[in-house]
């Protein structure tokens, strides 16, 4: 882990704080991640669910971040399961398992104390909501935390991106992300992405879930869009926030 990382430049200027650590006070992987980190401790267990290869463990970002996300060392266990063969190539897991679109997650029951989706619910299908939610509870013990973080269905980043047919995205996104790599780029389906959807999909469960607003790296390069959006954003209800952050915790 380098500590010599510099953030964007637009994130530096619209957040001058990020000079300070490399990261803005709205950065959602800190967020996100630090609240994942006050679940755990030494004898913690934890899969990542749909791990991939783990980019961030070998691109650019800030040090606190990938601190934060990398929970080998610090915890008694770390799974990470992919439809991907990528996953098999994670450094960050201590197994990794390639399980196909349908299968069971290939653990005992009870076996995690938490298991972190991070943007992987937007790309489970409708026809598929019932097992993995029902898979993600089963590999839970009972008081463990299920956490994830995708985009909202009625955010504008939701509502964007289903407006683009998934045949485009990977070209629409060379756009607006140019260094978002196309093996990281995956078709989306938005049937886990709303409060109403979650509750449904974990009934009898305890679920948390509150909206997000990050740094507008969605809207390319251009700093004066960038600007709009970081006062646009202020005016949007939480409920409408482009990200949701979700906690369900299986009962006791």
């Amino acid at each position: 882990m380098s500590d010599d990382f510099t953030p964007d430049s637009n994130i530096a200027r619209l957040y001058p704080e990020a000079t300070v650590g490399g990261y803005s006070h709205i950065d959602g992987q800190v967020e996100f991640y630090t609240r994942i980190n006050a679940l755990l401790d030494e004898t913690s267990s934890v899969l990542d669910f749909g791990a991939g290869r783990g980019w961030w463990t070998v691109e650019p970002v800030a040090p606190m971040a990938r601190r934060l996300r990398w929970f080998q060392g610090r915890v008694s266990f770390v799974a990470g399961i992919d439809v991907d063969d990528a996953v098999l190539t994670n450094p960050s897991l201590d197994e990794a398992k390639v399980v196909g679109i349908g299968e069971p997650i290939p653990f005992k029951d009870e076996t995690f104390d938490v298991v972190v989706a991070d943007y992987v619910l937007e790309h489970v299908d409708h026809a598929d909501v019932a097992q993995v939610s029902a898979e993600i509870m089963r590999v839970l013990r009972p008081g463990g935390w299920f956490a994830a973080r995708t985009p909202n269905k009625w955010g504008f980043i939701g509502i964007a991106a289903r407006a683009v047919p998934n045949s485009l995205h990977t070209k629409v996104l060379k756009v607006v992300q140019p260094k978002r790599k196309v093996e990281d780029v995956f078709p989306t389906r938005y049937a886990m992405n709303t409060r109403k959807q979650l509750r449904r999909a974990f009934p009898g469960q305890e679920v948390i879930v509150y909206g997000h607003t990050g740094e507008p790296a969605y809207f390319g390069r251009n700093m004066f869009v960038w600007r709009f959006v970081d006062v646009l954003v202020r005016f949007i209800p939480r409920r409408l926030s482009p990200t949701i952050h979700v906690f369900v915790r299986k009962p006791l």
